[in-house]
């Protein structure tokens, strides 16, 4: 099932078209539709419509990320609103206040949306969208409990507007000033695709209107298709109209000697795209292009004329970006706590190993400087520089009976060198360095054996030879007890 796609759905008080578009293909190609119809049952039609519409998704595999509702014209009102300002945001926080004034009543149970027709110094000419709160509440509480949570719900004149600005009015033989009329079996829509220099697409000029079943479609649409052209102001004049009936009741040669413009047939399935095969199951090719024009919206950046703005605001992408960011934010502290306890560890070990070796030099620290204790304070490194100047001392002003100072010297520069260039490597330990005329007893430990052995190359290579040597194993180390005299020349 393919996650990737956009549902939308045309709903009215018994029936229900839905369109699956693709999102991978930019010309948002439909890959499934169909209407669905809840007679007999006006009492429950939004749920039982929901309830259609999901098992009709089901039954055809059509798997969706998005969905967005085009409501039926008859569920909602459309008003002509001025405004005294021209910023969207100062419209949307008056936009109640304007409402209720233009129109004398109380809009506490409405829902409202609104789309910027024109701007000027003097303010804004608003086309407004009112709905019945519960009317939205019920057909969202229904779609909601099939698993589906839309976007937006938008006006339906709105949605077929989006889908003849981006599939009808740039395709060949469509000039400026092009009325569109488009009739289904129930309802009747005008628009007036309004275009700048370069060609962008602004609000167009919409109107709705009832098809009674006994109407005359040809005179109805031509006295509404006067009133349009009347209120497109000082735009562009209307100089064709392209007309689609459902029904194929249309005299496209009468409607222009009535209106003295040119009158033809727009092909609405064919300029979509659309495969004929897959809209078998779409009882009206209106109420077909409504709903995809519906899908459409998840296709442009600029906002949409949502009720959802005003009541029910969605919540969707914000609940799963918060549930997303509250595991994720989780996840971070749980690794930054064990990163924490990680290198604290290190540091605890890497502390008791110092606490370990300050302890041993200083017992050693303390024999060579005469019972000196190595004090708190000090250094590793100034200890070794006091022992270096000891050494230093003892060399200058040797004195000590039946000791020739300057062969201990030699045999404490040769052992200190074979200190410096193994304890790196084998994680040598001195214990005690016993100093006699003849030879050095050395005893200490390493890691393991093979350290051990690593040691007493390092003391072989550096000079001195060993005479006689003394191994033990402990847990964890290598005890070893070296005697060392210096190889003669």
């Amino acid at each position: 099932m393919e996650f990737q796609n956009y549902l939308g759905i045309y709903i009215s008080k018994e029936t229900a078209t839905a369109v699956c578009v693709s999102s991978q293909d930019k010309d948002a190609e439909v890959v499934g539709c169909f209407s669905v119809r809840a007679d007999d049952q006006a009492e429950a039609s939004p749920h039982v419509l929901a309830s259609l519409i999901s098992q009709g998704c089901a039954e055809r595999e059509l798997g969706c990320s998005e969905v967005s509702v085009a409501l039926d014209c008859a569920m909602f009102m459309q008003h002509n609103v001025h405004s005294e300002f021209g910023d969207p945001k100062q419209i949307a926080a008056t936009i109640r206040f304007d409402t209720e004034e233009a129109l004398a009543m109380d809009v506490s149970d409405i829902a409202i949306a609104f789309q910027i027709t024109s701007s000027n110094k003097s303010g804004s000419e608003l086309t407004v969208f009112t709905a019945q709160k519960k009317v939205l509440s019920d057909i969202l509480i229904s779609l909601q409990s099939g698993g589906m949570d839309p976007v937006s719900i938008e006006p339906d004149v709105n949605c077929l507007s989006r889908f003849v600005c981006r599939k009808l009015s740039a395709s060949k033989g469509t000039q400026g000033g092009t009325l569109f009329g488009m009739l289904s079996a129930r309802s009747g829509y005008l628009i007036v695709p309004h275009q700048d220099g370069s060609g962008s697409q602004k609000a167009s000029r919409v109107r709705t209107f009832l098809v009674g079943s006994t109407t005359d479609r040809d005179v109805l649409l031509a006295r509404e298709a006067i009133m349009t052209t009347a209120l497109t102001g000082g735009g562009e004049p209307i100089s064709c109209l392209r007309v689609f009936d459902s029904a194929g009741a249309a005299d496209y040669q009468q409607l222009g000697e009535r209106l003295g413009i040119e009158a033809d047939e727009v092909d609405l399935v064919g300029l979509s795209g659309a495969d004929e095969q897959l809209l078998v199951d779409c009882a009206d090719r209106v109420d077909f292009a409504i709903a995809y024009g519906a899908a459409l919206g998840h296709f442009e950046k600029a906002p949409a004329v949502n009720f959802r703005d005003d009541f029910m605001p969605y919540q969707g992408k914000k609940l799963r970006l918060q549930k997303a960011l509250k595991y994720f934010s989780v996840s971070v502290t749980v690794l930054l706590i064990a990163a924490g306890l990680y290198f604290q560890m290190r540091l605890f070990n890497v502390g008791k190993y110092r606490d370990r070796v300050r302890e041993k030099f200083a017992a050693d620290y303390s024999a060579v400087m005469r019972n000196k204790p190595l004090s708190r304070g000090v250094t590793i490194k100034r200890a070794v520089g006091e022992l270096d100047k000891e050494k230093r001392k003892i060399e200058k002003n040797p004195g000590i009976p039946g000791i020739n100072t300057d062969d201990i010297s030699s045999k404490l520069t040769l052992v200190f060198d074979a200190f410096n260039k193994s304890i790196a490597q084998t994680k040598l330990e001195i214990k005690t360095v016993s100093i006699a005329a003849r030879n050095v007893v050395i005893t200490g430990y390493t890691s393991s054996r093979s350290n051990t052995n690593r040691f007493f190359g390092t003391v072989r290579r550096g000079g001195l030879d060993i005479v006689s040597e003394r191994l033990d194993t402990e847990p964890g180390r290598d005890k070893f007890s070296i005697t060392v005299i210096p190889r003669k020349k």
